[in-house]
This record gives C-alpha cells, structure tokens and sequence, in this order.
C-alpha cells in the first residue's frame, strides 16, 4: 500500500497575535529581554524575534512557555481573523 502525503493549501485568512504574552509578562513584572536570559527562559534571539513579529513558531514554544509563565494558551497566543 502506498502512502502519499498530501500538502494542505493554507486555506486561512487570519494572522497571530502574540499580544498576550507581552500583556502576560507585564502583569508578572517581566520584559521582553527576560525571555533571554538563561536562568529563567533561556529563549534564543531568534526566537524572541519570531514572537515579536507575530510570526509562526513551533507549538512546543508556547506549551514552554505557558509552563514557564504557568498560565493558558490563550495567555500567549490569539488567532485574529
């Protein structure tokens, strides 16, 4: 049997917003360059770029950092049409 895997057209017309996590890490007395350093996030520059532009990443990031930040998805990320 043979398995051909079928791309998905992006069939969307939405963006991301990383609006909340910026909003979270106000609320807990962070900043952005908080997300750098090495003893409490550890996030590489490029990473932190992506989300300052709303651009996609990985969704092991966000569970990351909702763990780190112990909040929901929903505090990090938000889907707007």
């Amino acid at each position: 049997m043979e398995t051909r895997s079928r791309k998905r057209s992006n069939i969307y017309k939405g963006s991301i917003s990383y609006s909340n996590l910026w909003d979270t890490l106000e609320r807990r007395g962070l900043k952005r360059s908080n997300l750098l350093d090495k003893e409490s996030f550890n996030l590489s520059p490029a990473l932190v770029n992506k989300l300052r532009h709303d651009r996609n990443v990985n969704i092991d990031t966000i569970m990351y950092l909702c763990e780190k930040l112990d909040c929901q998805v929903c505090d990090i990320v938000e889907y707007k049409k």
